[in-house]
């Protein structure tokens, strides 16, 4: 008998066979791949992944030797000399089923597969043949369709949806086994209620909406025609409707309508700003009534799944979040984008459960121009051969459909966009609430003067440290607030409904604010100032004016400025963008944010950029100067990151809530949901401000033993204001210093 698990201080007899392990995971493997028609897959990897473990020395591992044995790579052989054509794409998901997917020959953090192939292996013992019967043959996907320009880019893709059919099978059934021994029942995991369920208890919320206003009825009227669409065939979609139009439950009502029509699994709404999950989640719980909470799974980087040590402490809301296993998931662009480069099992572990939704991306155009092409590469593979729709859900459409016209085709684009809303041109113009114009370049006393000459106003400039001192400029006057990304979420949120409300009473109210104000946030100002930008972040700041439609367009102005000052200068990148939007200005004055005038901007941005420039690392070219043996896994998930790691979280004890979830650290085992209630409490430090800080007692770690510097606190509470949040400037560096010694 050969065992491919132990359980200490137990007979034998309680062990799990190497055989049920392997049949289990092959028969939960095939029937995830077959989501997209590669069933065969799954089950042979998942007979094949444990195939190390017929050997007298793993065997003698379990019994307590201490001796280490590679129990993944023995399959990897076996994988290539019974599937000749295809087996080497199997063998790096078996050989990589624990430690992740390896490059196939460059050196990496990993072993790349190429010197675990040629390295000696204990010998297997032939019984496994009559143990483990695998497919005779591996027959391409159902229905799989290859794009000659990125062959190999597609073998990838599928061979990472195979990996993660491969890894949850293996995840779930090693937990399976251990929950049974020790609770009689496996852990609860998925369910909730059915999509059919979700879109009756929309329906009845949306139901008591009323068509009291221009505005309301417009939104009534762009919802049912969105989702009379539902039954068009899965595919490539864009929903182009003017903000404050009602996009995020009229794209929430489509997805459930098109799901259930298709037979699709769920919904995944992918959010470009962590800072604004939370806030769509609760949107879509409360749209949901009493089923909301049960439905909807919330996934940033506050849910990573742990280490596999972990995971027999986690929670259902932790298990369900490695693998997507919900009816409505709302997760960050860097998680979906990520994890579809990905090489680990924990960031892999859920790419299957994403092929049969709908995906809803949520200001599509925020993806990063240096991973635009590979970005769209993947989401059109999605579309092409997973039975996935995407729906690029924007105001200010980026284009990026490919077309027979060079001039005005993007490269690898999605081909078959279909448009849900009807006529946006026509949309723009009854929705249009403001005027926009540039008044060209103004220092801190014009600006200054400019904030002052309106009681009511919103200034939106583009970095911390410009709005922090424009902000003081005015904190001597009625009304002054500042919103930037160095107050935890929990006092912006304060702040918001503070400022709400002295908008709604006509009082007084200047904000000053950084972009953070543009993502999603439901103010309504009679005039916005915004320093020169991308001309989609301005169409988002011009969603801040007017909002309502309670004033004409001509009494609600977005003046565009230049920034006199170099010590407010924008990055190199947003250079780039506002010199796009001059271009676009000089050609489009009347109407800056008329559809065509935004196809413009996006068509020149991308035209300037180059097609080097969107795909930075050349990641779609590395894939394809290869061969199947080379492809380069680990690579990819190096240089594939949406946002480069150069931050550190720093946690605020602002309040009772947060001190006591600080406090529930010292008793905690896994610490999924402490951390979700911690979440609305950080703020994001530059690693040089976080060491600054480390280094003069200002920060401290919470609970170093347990947690090492996962949970870094502020201490120093001098150093967060009620008014300008947490400063890590360098006088604040000399301050803390002071305080302290």
């Amino acid at each position: 008998m050969y065992y491919a698990h132990s359980i200490p201080n137990e007979e034998k007899s309680a062990w799990q066979s190497l055989e049920s392990h392997l049949s289990a995971v092959g028969r939960m493997a095939a029937a995830r791949a077959e989501r997209f028609g590669a069933g065969p897959w799954g089950e042979a990897t998942g007979l094949l992944h444990d195939l190390g473990k017929y050997t007298e020395p793993f065997q003698r591992r379990l019994e307590g030797s201490p001796v280490r044995v590679d129990h993944s790579t023995a399959g990897a052989h076996v994988a290539i000399e019974k599937y000749p054509q295809l087996g080497p794409l199997l063998a790096y998901l078996i050989a990589g089923h624990h430690a992740g997917l390896a490059n196939g020959r460059d050196a990496g953090e990993r072993t790349p597969l190429k010197n675990r192939l040629e390295a000696d292996l204990p010998p297997l013992d032939p019984a496994w043949q009559q143990e483990i019967a695998l497919p005779h043959e591996l027959p391409p996907p159902a229905h799989f369709q290859m794009r000659r320009d990125r062959a190999f880019f597609q073998y990838a893709f599928l061979a990472r949806m195979v990996f993660s059919c491969l890894v949850d099978a293996d995840f779930v059934d090693t937990e399976t086994f251990y929950a049974v021994h020790e609770n009689g029942v496996p852990h609860a995991r998925g369910g909730g209620p059915s999509l059919e369920v979700l879109r009756d208890a929309l329906d009845e919320h949306l139901g008591g909406f009323k068509a009291d206003s221009d505005v309301n009825r417009q939104r009534g009227e762009i919802l049912s025609h969105v989702r009379a669409q539902a039954e068009l065939p899965p595919g490539r979609f864009s929903l182009t409707v003017p903000t404050g139009g009602g996009k995020t439950l009229a794209s929430l009502a489509f997805a459930l309508d098109h799901a259930i029509a298709h037979g699709m699994d769920r919904v995944i709404y992918v959010i470009p700003f962590t800072s604004i999950v939370e806030q769509n989640a609760a949107v879509f719980r409360n749209a949901l009534g009493e089923h909301g909470e049960a439905a909807v799974l919330e996934h940033h980087s506050a849910f990573d799944a742990g280490s596999q040590s972990d995971r027999h402490t986690i929670d259902k809301l932790r298990r369900d979040s490695e693998n997507w296993d919900a009816p409505i998931v709302v997760t960050t662009a860097v998680q979906f984008f990520e994890s579809l480069f990905a090489a680990k099992t924990s960031r892999c572990r859920k790419l299957h459960n994403i092929a049969g939704s709908v995906v809803i991306l949520d200001e599509a155009q925020t993806m990063p121009l240096p991973l635009l092409r590979p970005s769209v590469a993947a989401l059109d593979e999605l579309a092409l051969n997973y039975r996935t729709s995407i729906v690029l859900c924007t105001a200010t459409q980026p284009a990026l459909v490919e077309t027979d016209d060079p001039e005005r085709s993007f490269q690898g684009g999605f081909r078959g966009m279909h448009e849900l809303a009807e006529c946006p041109d026509k949309l723009y113009r009854d929705l249009k609430r403001v005027s926009v114009r540039h008044i060209g370049t103004l220092d801190d006393g014009k600006l200054r003067d400019e904030l002052l000459a309106t009681k009511q106003v919103l200034c939106i400039v583009n970095n911390r440290r410009h709005a922090r001192a424009l902000f003081e400029s005015i904190a001597d006057q009625p009304g002054a607030y500042h919103l930037t990304t160095s107050m935890c979420a929990v006092h912006r949120r304060q702040v918001l409904a503070e400022i709400r409300q002295t908008l709604k009473s006509g009082k007084p109210c200047r904000v000053v604010s950084t972009s953070l104000i543009e993502a999603g946030v439901d103010v309504d100002f009679p005039r916005v100032l915004r320093a020169e930008a991308g001309l989609d972040s301005i169409a988002q700041a011009a969603g801040r004016c007017n909002r309502e439609g309670r004033r004409s367009a001509c009494d609600s102005e977005v003046a565009i400025f230049a920034i006199a000052n170099d010590d407010w200068a924008p990055p190199p990148e947003l250079k780039q963008f506002a010199q796009v939007t001059r271009e676009v200005l000089r050609q489009h004055g009347d109407d800056p944010l008329s559809l065509t005038a935004i196809e413009a901007y996006f068509r020149l941005l991308y035209w300037q950029q180059g097609s080097q420039a969107l795909d930075k690392h050349g990641l779609l070219k590395l894939i394809e100067n290869g061969r199947i043996e080379g492809l380069p896994f680990e690579t990819l998930e190096q240089k594939f990151r949406m946002i480069e790691n150069n931050q550190r979280a720093v946690i605020v004890p602002y309040d009772v809530k947060a001190r006591d979830a600080l406090r529930e650290l010292a008793y905690a085992e896994g610490v999924g949901g402490i951390a979700r209630k911690l979440q609305p409490y950080t703020v994001q430090v530059p690693q040089q401000g976080f060491a600054a800080l480390e280094r003069v007692g200002a920060i401290v770690a919470v609970e170093p033993d347990k947690f090492g510097e996962q949970f870094m606190m502020l201490v120093n509470e001098d150093l967060y204001d009620e008014r300008l949040g947490l400063n890590w400037s360098e006088p604040t560096y000399m301050k803390a210093e002071s305080l302290i010694l």
